[in-house]
C-alpha cells in the first residue's frame, strides 16, 4: 500500500540522460512535428508547436544541459509541461523526448542522491538522484522556464 510519502513520477528519456518529475507537470504527450522556427534562439530551443491555441516553445533538454546533441525526429514525443513560474503569457512549454513517459511511483525509500552530485550540475538541473538503483536527473523547471524566457526575449528583440 503507498504511503503518504509515496509520489507520483515520470521517467523521461532524453539524449544521454533520464529525467525525473512530477506527474503532475505533464499536460499532454503529443508526437513530434517539425516546430516553426525561432529566429535568433539559442540551439536548444527548437522552434514553437502549436497546441490547444497557444504557440509554445519546444526545447531540447539535453542540449540546453550540454548532456548531448538532441534534434528531433520521427519516433520522438513531445510533452507539454505545465509552467511553474505563474507567467500567463507562458502558462506552458514543451520538451522533447526520446519515447513515451514511463509512470513511476517514488517512495522515499527508494529514491537517493546519486554518489556524482558533487560534480557540477548541468544547467537546468537541480539534483541527480538514484530511483531504485537508476540514474536520473531532476529537472530546476524554474531555471528552465527562465531560460526560456529570457531567450524568447532575446529573439524578439
Amino acid at each position: 500500500m503507498a504511503t503518504t510519502t509515496d509520489i507520483r513520477g515520470v521517467l523521461i528519456q532524453v539524449s544521454g540522460a533520464r529525467l525525473l518529475l512530477p506527474n503532475a507537470t505533464i499536460a499532454e504527450v503529443l508526437s513530434y512535428a517539425q516546430p516553426e522556427p525561432v529566429e535568433n534562439a539559442p540551439d536548444w530551443m527548437l522552434g514553437r508547436i502549436r497546441w490547444r491555441g497557444w504557440r509554445l516553445p519546444l526545447i531540447a533538454f539535453a542540449r540546453l544541459a550540454g548532456i548531448a546533441e538532441e534534434s528531433g525526429a520521427l519516433g520522438n514525443k513531445v510533452l507539454v509541461l505545465k509552467a511553474l513560474g505563474g507567467d500567463a503569457k507562458l502558462p506552458y512549454f514543451a520538451l522533447l523526448t526520446q519515447g513515451f513517459p514511463r509512470l513511476v511511483t517514488v517512495a522515499e525509500s527508494e529514491l537517493a542522491a546519486d554518489a556524482n552530485d558533487g560534480d557540477a550540475l548541468p544547467p537546468g538541473v537541480q539534483a541527480r538522484v538514484l530511483l531504485r538503483e537508476d540514474p536520473a536527473l531532476l529537472p530546476d523547471l524554474a531555471a528552465v522556464e527562465s531560460r526560456i524566457g529570457e531567450a524568447l526575449q532575446a529573439a524578439a528583440a
